[in-house]
């Protein structure tokens, strides 16, 4: 009896198992199918999606955005490129306003947008500081980080006893994008070669000792201190000493002492050297074309 119930229950399951396959393959089939649906359905949605909720392109911006030098530095006021290109297109930038281009660029710009631009005369950075190593004064062991704005937050100017000058530690260094500015002998130093312009440097100088003068300009006062020329002496062997000497000497009325500290007027100064030659400090200088 046992025999025949088993020979009986062997005989039935192939049978069983063709059954457990077909509805597998079914199963299989039909979840393809369903993914496959899906799949078309929601492809179709992001399609109708993307044409419903497409942000048209200004072909104007685009044009600018390609002209633009792509540097992202920042320094037109804008977060990068992009931001520039808008603005110039809708009409809230100047076609110039990018300090990285060139005039040429600049004029290319302008044909875009259909406006005029005006001739501007190229600028580069300078460090008002020539206290290098030799010649400013160290008054305290700096162990702080080296970064200027770190350095002044602490307090101080680094180890250096001037509160005017250079600390050195080149932070405006790590914004150039452009390896335009280096720290030598202690102090920041401009590739005018390489300098687009871009500010950054000006703005990342806790000191305020960075400024922006005219390409053609080859006289500069190497110093930023306001301090009377008895203490400046006392930090610095360089510094200004607001003398006048170089007042009287210029026969353009292009430099001026105010605050102790000898200025020029960029604007009406001739390169003549006739301040260099008098400054009794040496603190005036004047570079090679």
């Amino acid at each position: 009896m046992l025999i025949n119930e088993i020979f009986k229950a062997s005989n039935f399951l192939p049978e069983m198992s063709g059954f457990v396959l077909a509805l597998s393959v079914k199963g299989i089939v039909t979840a393809t199918g369903i993914v496959s649906i899906i799949g078309l359905l929601i492809g179709l949605f992001l399609g109708l999606a993307s044409k419903k909720l497409e942000v048209p392109i200004d072909e104007t911006e685009e044009k600018v955005r390609d002209l633009l030098p792509g540097a992202n530095c920042g320094g037109c006021g804008y977060a990068g490129c992009d931001a520039c290109a808008k603005a110039i297109a809708i009409g809230e930038a100047a076609a110039n306003v990018c300090p990285v281009a060139s005039s040429d660029i600049h004029a290319e710009i302008a044909k875009v947008i259909g406006s005029n631009v005006e001739a501007t005369e190229k600028q580069v950075a300078y460090v008002d500081c020539l206290g290098t190593c030799d010649r400013a004064k160290v008054n305290s062991t700096y162990y702080g980080p080296k970064d200027c704005k770190l350095a002044a937050g602490i307090g101080g100017n680094g180890s250096k006893a001037c509160n005017y000058g250079c600390m050195g530690f080149g932070s405006c260094v790590k914004v150039c994008a452009f390896d335009a500015i280096h720290i030598v002998d202690g102090v920041a130093v401009v590739d005018k070669e390489k300098c687009t312009a871009c500010g950054m440097c000006v703005a990342e100088c806790p000191n305020n000792i960075i400024e922006m003068v005219p390409v053609k300009a080859r006289t500069f006062v190497g110093c930023s201190s306001f301090d009377k020329g008895k203490d400046v002496k006392t930090v610095c062997s360089i510094g200004c000493i607001g003398c006048k000497l170089c007042v009287k000497a210029c026969e353009f009325d292009a430099i001026h002492v105010e605050n102790n500290l000898a200025k020029i007027d960029y604007s009406k100064c001739t390169n003549c050297g006739a301040c260099v030659k008098v400054c009794p400090v040496k603190v005036i200088e004047q570079q090679a074309v």
